[in-house]
């Protein structure tokens, strides 16, 4: 399967309702795309670096937030070393850290964080699992 059939068919499936992810991407943590949603937004220089090493140090995003796309999340919860969680307005975003990767998902109402949250780490830990 090819990473942007897991971005199409797993990322961005329907939740039900007709609901999906707005937006999803599986990149590499040296900030290398390897598949990604039409509407992912495009990245600004620095961004993939500080979320990467935030999953060591949390405290810098905790004081100044997450920046993807040059939107800022404030940082919500997480689990410490593999998933970071965002918020911002109606929406947000869940970043899973696999050995080599960040699945990222990021959505907006009516989809509930907990939706983003299970489909995204689903992801990650199958590929956690499959030592990628």
């Amino acid at each position: 399967m090819s990473w942007q059939s897991y971005v199409d068919e797993h990322l961005m499936m329907d939740l039900g309702r007709g609901q999906h992810l707005s937006a999803a991407a599986i990149l590499g943590q040296d900030g290398s795309v390897w598949a990604q949603s039409a509407s992912f937004p495009a990245l600004e220089e620095g961004e993939i670096a500080n979320i990467v090493k935030a999953f060591d140090d949390s405290s810098e995003l905790a004081m100044h937030g997450l920046f993807l796309g040059g939107s800022k999340y404030m940082v919500i919860q997480g689990e410490p070393g593999a998933v970071i969680r965002g918020k911002k307005g109606p929406g947000g975003v869940t970043i899973k850290k696999t050995n080599s990767a960040l699945i990222i998902g990021i959505y907006d109402e009516p989809v509930q964080p907990g939706d983003c949250n299970i489909v995204v780490e689903r992801i990650g830990d199958y590929l956690v699992d499959q030592g990628i």
